[in-house]
This record gives structure tokens, sequence and C-alpha cells, in this order.
């Protein structure tokens, strides 16, 4: 066998497990809200398509997670009207507001919500398993 050809094969393989080993350490990594936040998060719904998280955030904390964190593509809808302050890693900060049953979707973000109002903020917010197809 040519030596050009062994060395590409052994390194196709050492590819792949590399390539496997960050794909694992990224999910890892992932936040699971449920896992860090079981005192805010219950999962209220879940199947193989989507997954349906009921948030309640006390006033002074987050509004939906605890400092900078990220969220996969998601719809939020809006069960009590709520104060907060929203900031991304390399965006301004804003003040927002809503009002019970209003529905909105996000992109994947990483971003900070702090909930500035007098009551608690409740959420559900419902990330999508799968891809939209085109």
């Amino acid at each position: 066998m040519n030596p050009s050809n062994r060395a590409r094969r052994q390194l196709i393989p050492a590819g792949l497990g590399s390539l496997a080993t960050q794909l694992y350490i990224a999910s890892a990594n992932a936040q699971n809200p449920t896992k860090v936040m079981p005192r805010t998060y219950r999962v209220a719904f879940e199947n193989d398509k989507l997954r349906v998280l009921d948030f309640t955030g006390r006033p002074g904390m987050g509004k939906c997670g605890e400092g900078m964190h990220s969220h996969p593509a998601h719809l939020t809808v809006v069960l009590t009207d709520w104060q907060g302050r929203a900031s991304t890693p390399d965006g301004p900060v804003r003040d927002r507001s809503r009002k019970a049953g209003d529905v909105f979707w996000s992109e994947a973000e990483t971003h900070k919500v702090e909930n500035t109002g007098k009551t608690n903020a409740r959420v559900l917010i419902i990330e999508l398993k799968t891809p939209a197809k085109a």
C-alpha cells in the first residue's frame, strides 16, 4: 500500500474520533435548565419533536435562566405580565415588558434577561427538537 494512502487511512479514524469527542463535549456542556435550575423550570410536555418548559422567575432573578445563558430556537408564551432587562454578549441592554398572552419566536440565542418587576414572571418556552423543513 502506498505510504500516503496508509497515512490517510490512519488519519480518518483519528479525525472521526476527535469529531465525536467534540460533539459529546458540546452536548455535555449544553445547558439543561431543568437540571441547572430545577426549582424554577418544569418540563410540562416532551416528545421526539419538542419540549415545553414551564418557567417561573421571582423578582430580581433571571427571567428564563441565571446569568448569561443560551437557548435553542424557541417559541415563548407569556403567562403573566412582566418587566425585564435583556442583554446579549455583544449588544445593548434593553428594557422589555410583556403582557399575559403575548407569544413570540426567538432564534437560538445567548442572553441574560432579568426580572425587574415586582411580581413573579411565568412563561412557557417551547423548544423544537427537529430542524424546520424548508
